[in-house]
């Protein structure tokens, strides 16, 4: 196929993906938590539990630890959201202050370029350097939150998606093998239950880390003395399913809450620090020995995936970037063992 065609389909694709964002990322991230669930259908299923049943319980245990997650965390998250703008200013001018003595010599360097130059001074230069910068930090706050309010907000349907997908047991599972071309490593059937496997394998042992590392988070800054502790621990938890992402965002939230509850430079830097440094064991001494052989995905398209999913569909594209390369690299392994794009997608 011409490298034009190749362009242009995937210029195709992205461009559908993006538009189609509101009506397949509820399916995609059903299709994940499916995945992740049906085994559990199964089981009850040879205990003569009907999959309506099954899938009735399932949804209902899903809203009682959301409806109890609620609950724990209305306190910690309602003080937090009322000390936000506090915290953001007194961050700010903390940060301002530090800044003080780069902008005296960017203004003496500013001058000199003005009296070269004739252009404006360095009072209009340093505005045009401020505006720029509170654009930035407004617009990734409007990021995260706003992704994060559009996930709240399709909840529902992908929890319908899911109780549809378990009641009707095994039906999509037959309907899609049915149609999916002859493989030629394995059945359409095998195929199916590895890719599935894949996903479910990364969630739970993805699940396990993170709660690990939220408690170890968490117990650093009780530690060091940052307020709100568990909220630490459990942002952990809930962020570091977006690979790459979810550090960025700790990180920096970390780092002005520092900047907001201690004065000195040493204890600001400590809380994304030891943050950084838990994050480091787990990514090069916990993750590889978890995850084994059944995950093995070329970094650098992870990061690319995220990055392209969280511009698709913001949060939900980023948390589902792993599991659907993992299930697209088992069907491109299964329906040829010499893929070009297997071996691109694998490390």
């Amino acid at each position: 196929m011409p490298t034009s065609l190749i362009i242009l389909a995937i210029i195709a694709a992205t461009s559908a993906l993006y538009l189609g964002r509101e009506l397949l990322a509820p399916v995609v991230l059903a299709l994940v938590f499916t995945a992740l669930l049906r085994p559990t259908v199964r089981a009850l299923a040879r205990v003569k539990v009907p999959p309506p049943v099954s899938a009735t319980l399932i949804v209902l245990g899903v809203l009682g630890l959301l409806g109890t997650g609620v609950a724990l965390l209305a306190g910690p998250v309602q003080q937090w959201v009322q000390r936000a703008p506090e915290t953001f200013a007194t961050a700010r001018t903390k940060i301002d202050q530090l800044r003080k003595p780069v902008q005296k010599v960017t203004q003496a360097v500013e001058k000199v370029q003005q009296e070269v130059s004739g252009n404006g001074g360095p009072g209009q230069a340093q505005e045009r350097g401020t505006a720029p910068g509170q654009s930035k930090v407004s617009g990734f706050l409007a990021r995260i939150f706003g992704t994060t309010t559009a996930l709240l907000g399709g909840g529902l349907q992908v929890l319908v998606l899911v109780f549809l997908l378990l009641a009707t047991g095994d039906l999509f599972h037959r309907k899609v093998t049915a149609v999916m071309p002859r493989q030629a490593r394995g059945s359409r059937e095998a195929t199916m239950e590895d890719a599935e496997s894949v996903v479910r394998h990364y969630l739970v042992i993805t699940a396990v880390i993170n709660v690990g590392q939220g408690i170890a988070v968490g117990l650093v800054m009780h530690l060091i003395g940052l307020t709100n502790p568990l909220l630490w621990g459990l942002m952990t938890f809930a962020f570091e399913f977006l690979p790459y992402l979810g550090g960025v965002f700790m990180m920096i939230l970390l780092t002005i809450s520092a900047f907001a509850s201690f004065d000195s430079i040493g204890r600001i830097l400590l809380a994304p620090g030891a943050y950084l440094a838990i994050t480091t064991i787990q990514n090069n001494a916990v993750s590889p020995f978890a995850y084994g052989n059944r995950l093995k995905l070329n970094p650098v398209v992870v990061l690319l995936a995220t990055l392209l999913g969280w511009f698709l569909w913001g949060v939900v594209g980023a948390f589902v970037a792993i599991p659907v390369l993992a299930a697209t690299k088992v069907f491109a392994d299964h329906a040829n063992p010499q893929s070009r794009l297997a071996e691109v997608l694998g490390e």
